[in-house]
C-alpha cells in the first residue's frame, strides 16, 4: 500500500534517534525557536509538512521561466520520493547524509526520503566542505551534494560513501574526470522544483540523461525538453533547457535557451563553449553577451578572481565564433546557497 504524506516510516532516524509524527513536531518546533539558521527552515518545512493541509507551495527556480510560487500535492511529493527510492536502490535503514539547504526542493526532498523510506539521516549545516567534525569518519549509504561540494570530498566519498548523486548545477568536464577516478557510485541529476527535483539523472561515465520510471519525454519547437510525469503534474512541463533526445527515455544536455547569445547572426550556446575552456582556467569562469554597436551582442568571458594574462592556448579548442571578445575578470561572482552561479545578476552588476 502506497504511504501517506502523514506517514513517518519506524525506521526513520535523525540524527541518531527515532521520530514519529508527534516527535517530529515537537523538533520543528524547537528549531524554529531555539535551532541554528540552517535548522529553522527544516523547522518551518515539517511544520508545514503535517498541517492539514494537502498541498505545500514551493518556491521554483525558474528553470520554466520565471522563479514562482508553486503549490504542489504533498502525496505527489511523497510519490516523488519513493521513485528516487526504487531507482537508486535506497533501503530502510540505510546511512544518508543531509548536507543541503532546506531552502531548496532538494533538500526538502532529502528529508521527505528520510522519513517516507524509512532512511537513517544526519543533517548538518550546508556548507562546502560538509565532512567536518562528527561525521567526518562515518560511513554512508547514500548522499545527495552540490558540484561545489563533491569536488571538496572526493577523498571522503571514495572511502565512506556507497552512492552519491550531484545536482543543483552542471558538473564540470574537470570535476567528472575526478569523480570517474573514485570508487563511489556517482550519478548527476536532473530536476527542478516543478518536477519535485529530479527527473532523471545519468551515471557519471554516461553522456546521456535517463528519466525515472513512468515519465515521458519530447522537445519543443525551440528543442527544449518537455517532460510528461502525471503522477507529478496534471500539465505538461515545458523547460527552457536545449536537449538532445537519445531514444524514447534518454536525452543530453545541451544549454538553456535563455542563455543563447545572438553575435551577428551567430547564435552561441554558453555551455557548449564553457564545456571546451573547462580544466583550462583555474578558476570559475561562464561566458555571456554583452550589448555591441556592430553585432548586437559581443561574446565576453568573465573570470573570477584578480586580473591576470590568460594564455591564447586556452582557447584553441573554440570555433572562430567562439571565441570570447573580450575577458572581464570580476572579484566574486554572485550566486545561489548552493554554489550556482547567477549569470545576470553577475553580468548586470559589471
Amino acid at each position: 500500500m502506497m504511504p501517506t504524506y502523514h506517514n513517518v516510516h519506524n525506521a526513520f532516524k535523525l540524527n541518531g534517534f527515532h521520530f514519529d509524527r508527534e516527535s517530529l513536531l515537537r523538533v520543528a518546533y524547537s528549531f524554529i525557536k531555539e535551532g541554528q539558521d540552517f535548522e529553522k527552515p527544516i523547522g518551518d518545512f515539517l511544520l508545514d509538512w503535517f498541517d492539514d493541509k494537502p498541498y505545500i507551495d514551493l518556491q521554483s527556480s525558474g528553470t520554466t521561466g520565471a522563479p514562482k510560487t508553486i503549490r504542489t500535492s504533498k502525496q505527489a511529493i511523497v510519490e516523488s520520493a519513493i521513485a528516487t527510492g526504487d531507482f537508486f536502490g535506497l533501503r530502510p535503514g540505510n546511512k544518508v547524509l543531509h548536507c543541503l539547504p532546506v531552502k531548496y526542493i532538494a533538500g526538502k526532498l532529502m528529508f521527505v526520503r528520510a522519513f517516507i523510506l524509512g532512511l537513517d539521516i544526519d543533517f548538518v549545516a550546508p556548507s562546502a566542505n560538509p565532512f567536518q567534525g562528527d561525521i567526518a569518519d562515518r560511513k554512508y549509504d547514500f548522499v545527495a551534494m552540490v558540484p561545489l561540494q563533491a569536488k571538496n570530498s572526493l577523498k571522503v566519498l571514495n572511502s565512506n560513501v556507497k552512492k552519491v548523486i550531484i545536482g543543483g548545477s552542471m558538473i564540470s568536464k574537470a570535476l567528472q574526470k575526478d569523480l570517474l577516478k573514485i570508487a563511489t557510485e556517482v550519478y548527476e541529476t536532473y530536476g527542478m522544483t516543478e518536477t519535485i527535483t529530479h527527473i532523471a539523472a545519468r551515471e557519471i561515465h554516461e553522456k546521456a540523461f535517463t528519466v525515472l520510471p513512468e515519465i515521458t519525454i519530447s522537445h519543443d519547437y525551440r528543442n527544449c525538453l518537455v517532460i510528461h510525469a502525471p503522477r507529478i503534474s496534471d500539465d505538461l512541463i515545458v523547460t527552457n533547457d536545449i536537449v538532445e533526445l537519445v531514444g524514447k527515455n534518454q536525452f543530453k544536455f545541451i544549454g538553456r535557451y535563455d542563455n543563447i547569445i545572438n553575435s551577428g547572426g551567430i547564435k552561441l550556446i554558453p555551455e557548449q563553449i564553457e564545456n571546451k575552456l573547462s580544466g583550462k582556467i583555474p578558476s570559475r569562469f561562464f561566458v555571456t553577451g554583452k550589448s555591441d554597436e556592430k553585432l548586437g551582442e559581443k561574446l565576453i568571458l568573465l573570470v573570477e578572481g584578480d586580473k591576470r594574462p590568460i594564455d591564447e592556448s586556452v582557447f584553441e579548442a573554440l570555433d572562430k565564433y567562439e571565441k570570447p571578445k573580450e575577458v572581464i575578470f570580476v572579484p566574486k561572482f554572485k550566486q545561489t546557497e548552493n554554489g550556482k552561479i547567477l549569470r545576470k545578476e553577475t553580468a548586470n552588476s559589471l
